[in-house]
C-alpha cells in the first residue's frame, strides 16, 4: 500500500476518532446519554455563518437531539469558501462551485438563520440586538468572527488603494477580480505576491496561490513571471513540497524573496516597498495584509492576545476574557502547530457543539481529539498536503500535536488532487447541509 493511502488510513481514523468523542456524551460505562426528545436545554445564538460557526449550529442541533434552540445570525446570504478559491484565479473551477446556501441548515436541522449584522452584543444581560432591529437572548454565545486586515500596517494602503491592488484573501468579489486582472494581463507580465509575517489565515494558502497562477502562466502566457515576497524567513508550510514545484515544475517563472516584509505600497506607480527600503513594481500587485481577528471579536471584548486574539479554554472554546461565550476558528490564538484553516475551525465547532451541550445538560465538558487536513493544488491536477492530530494536553491546558500522528506528501500527485477535491466537497456538505 502507498505512503498516501497509509497517510488517509491514519487521518481517516483520527477523524473518526474526533466525531467520536465530539458527538458522545460518555457516562462512566461508556454509554452515549443523548438528551431526550423535545426536552428544551436553552437557546444558542451563533455568530458567524463560516466553517466554524455553521458546523457548530449544525451540530448543536445534531448531538442535542433538537434539544437546543440555535439562532445563527450571518450578514451574508451565501456561503463562499475560500478553500479552493486559489484555483479561480487560475482559470482551473469555477467560482460558483465556491458559493452554497445555508438553506439546508434551516430545513433539515430547524436552525433559524438570520441575515443581518450585528449592532450590539451584551455579555451581562446576555443579549444580541441586529441591524434589523431583532433582539435575540442567548444561554451561550459562540461566534466565529473570522479574520479582519490591518491596511494600516501598510502605509499607503488606503480606502482608494484597495480598489486597485487586491488581497482576494476572503473568498468572494476580490476573487472574480483578481482572476479578471489575470485574464487582462499582457504575456511577459509581472505578477507581485506579498505575504504577511504569520500568524495569518491558511499558513499554505499563498504559496498554492503562487503555483496555481504559475500554472496559468505556463500554460497562457509563457513570457509572464510570479515574484514571491515573503515576510516570512522561508515558505512556512509544505517547506521542500512546495519548493520542488517551483524549481522542477516553474523554474524561470516563480522567484521567491524570503524576508521581505512590505510595509508600503504606491498603488499609482505598482511599487511595493520592504521595512529596509527595497522595492519591487509588478504589473499585478496581489497584497495580503497582517491579519487580527475579526471586529465582532472585539466588539464581544475577547480579543486578549496582541491586541490581535482571543484566547480560549481549548476543552469547551469558551473565552478566557468573556463568560458563556465561545470563539472558533482563525479568531483564536491558535495552540501550538495548530493552522488557521477550514478544516481546524469545522473541528472548533464541533468542538464547542459537544462542549455546550454536556454544559447545557449538567455534565462536565470533555476534550474532543481534532484533526486537521490541509491540501493544495499545484497545478490542474496534482495536490499534496499536510495533516495533523491534536489532542488536549490537561496540564498544558493546549491541544497538542500527538507524536506520530499526520505528515506530508511524499511528492505531488494526481491521486492526491483527487482527495483534496473530494476533500471540499466533504467538508462543504459536512458544513451546510
Amino acid at each position: 500500500m502507498s505512503q498516501i493511502n497509509n497517510d488517509r488510513r491514519r487521518l481517516l481514523q483520527a477523524f473518526g476518532a474526533s466525531a467520536t468523542l465530539a458527538g458522545a456524551a460518555l457516562l462512566p460505562g461508556g454509554a452515549f446519554a443523548a438528551p431526550q426528545k423535545n426536552r428544551k436545554l436553552g437557546r444558542v445564538v451563533v455568530i458567524g455563518g463560516g466553517f466554524g460557526g455553521a458546523t457548530a449550529a449544525k451540530y448543536l442541533r445534531k448531538w442535542s437531539n433538537g434539544a437546543i434552540e440555535v439562532v445563527l445570525i450571518e450578514r451574508n446570504k451565501e456561503f463562499i469558501s475560500c478553500p479552493t478559491s486559489n484555483e479561480v484565479l487560475a482559470g482551473n473551477r469555477d467560482y460558483a462551485s465556491l458559493v452554497h446556501s445555508y438553506d439546508a441548515l434551516k430545513k433539515n436541522w430547524g436552525i433559524k438563520v438570520v441575515h443581518a449584522e450585528v449592532s450590539a452584543i451584551d455579555p451581562e444581560k446576555r443579549q444580541v440586538r441586529t441591524s434589523h432591529g431583532e433582539q435575540f437572548g442567548y444561554d451561550r454565545l459562540v461566534i466565529s468572527p473570522g479574520i479582519e486586515f490591518n491596511f494600516g500596517a501598510v502605509a499607503g494602503y488606503d480606502e482608494k488603494a484597495q480598489q486597485k491592488i487586491l488581497h482576494a484573501w476572503k473568498a468572494g468579489p476580490q476573487t472574480i477580480a483578481l482572476r479578471q486582472q489575470l485574464v487582462d494581463l499582457a504575456d511577459g507580465g509581472t505578477f507581485v505576491l506579498s505575504i504577511p509575517k504569520a500568524p495569518y489565515r491558511c499558513p499554505p494558502g499563498p504559496y498554492e496561490r503562487a503555483s496555481q497562477i504559475a500554472h496559468y502562466f505556463k500554460t497562457h502566457k509563457p513570457n509572464s513571471k510570479v515574484l514571491v515576497l515573503d515576510g516570512n524567513d522561508k515558505i512556512i508550510s509544505k517547506t521542500k513540497l512546495f519548493a520542488d514545484v517551483w524549481a522542477n515544475d516553474y523554474k524561470g517563472i516563480i522567484e521567491y524573496r524570503p524576508n521581505w516584509n512590505t510595509t508600503e505600497i504606491d498603488a499609482a506607480t505598482q511599487t511595493v516597498t520592504s521595512e529596509i527600503g527595497d522595492k519591487e513594481r509588478g504589473d499585478i500587485i496581489n497584497l495580503i495584509p497582517p491579519q487580527a481577528a475579526g471586529k465582532l471579536a472585539r466588539d464581544a471584548g475577547v480579543i486578549n492576545a496582541n491586541n490581535r486574539w482571543a484566547t480560549v479554554d481549548w476543552v469547551t472554546l469558551e473565552s478566557t476574557a468573556v463568560s458563556n461565550v465561545h470563539v472558533l476558528g482563525d479568531a483564536t490564538l491558535s495552540s501550538p502547530l495548530m493552522p488557521k484553516s477550514g478544516h481546524m475551525a469545522n473541528q472548533h465547532g464541533k468542538a464547542a457543539a459537544a462542549a455546550i451541550v454536556e454544559i447545557l445538560s449538567g455534565r462536565p465538558a470533555q476534550p474532543m481529539l481534532m484533526a486537521n487536513t490541509c491540501y493544495s493544488l499545484v497545478d490542474a491536477r496534482r495536490g499534496i498536503h499536510v495533516d495533523s492530530v491534536h489532542r488536549y494536553d490537561p496540564e498544558k491546558k493546549q491541544l497538542l500535536v500527538v507524536e506520530g500522528s499526520g505528515g506530508v506528501s511524499k511528492e505531488p500527485s494526481v491521486e492526491e488532487g483527487l482527495f483534496a477535491r473530494a476533500w471540499a466537497r466533504n467538508i462543504w456538505s459536512d458544513t451546510l447541509s
